[in-house]
């Protein structure tokens, strides 16, 4: 079961920038290492029900992780999800939400949130909430740095 314990929400960011531009950002998969500090590196298909394969750098650290996960969502400037699922050698289970909604016509706000579930989701948060939290933070501010900039070039 779900808690609301066991959700870590970003910070919200408002972008100078169409919400086109950040779902740009959000799913242009080859460049994040580009712009995203917390994730440097993500490869995915795109399609619904496919892999997504990071590389999650720890806030504060050099170590780089790999995470391997499910793209769930996919709602053109609105929604970008993937999830982990429990497996017979790992038990961890979560879901991450990307949000982007249009606040104007060249304005965006963003947020994320990352709901861990299963049998672990107390240990997770209790051992990495505060990291995922922190690297959270910095995806939102990488978007909306990455984004505002792209918009500026393109004026």
């Amino acid at each position: 079961m779900a808690k609301a314990e066991n959700l870590v929400t970003s910070i919200h960011v408002d972008i100078d920038a169409p919400a086109s531009l950040v779902w740009e950002v959000l799913t242009d998969f080859r460049r994040y290492a580009e712009w995203n500090s917390f994730c440097q590196g993500l490869e995915t298909t795109g399609q619904l029900g496919d892999m997504v394969h990071m590389q999650v750098r720890i806030p504060g650290t050099d170590q780089t992780i790999p995470v391997n996960e499910y793209l769930v969502a996919w709602e053109p400037e609105r929604l970008l999800s993937w999830e982990q699922r429990p497996t017979d050698e790992n038990k961890d289970a979560a879901r991450r939400d990307q949000y982007v909604q249009a606040i104007g016509p060249a304005r965006t706000r963003y947020f994320t949130t990352d709901l861990f579930l299963g049998l672990n989701a107390d240990t997770i948060m209790r051992e990495h909430g505060a990291w995922v939290k922190q690297g959270f933070d910095q995806v939102a501010r990488d978007v909306k740095a990455r984004a505002e900039a792209l918009h500026a070039q393109r004026q």
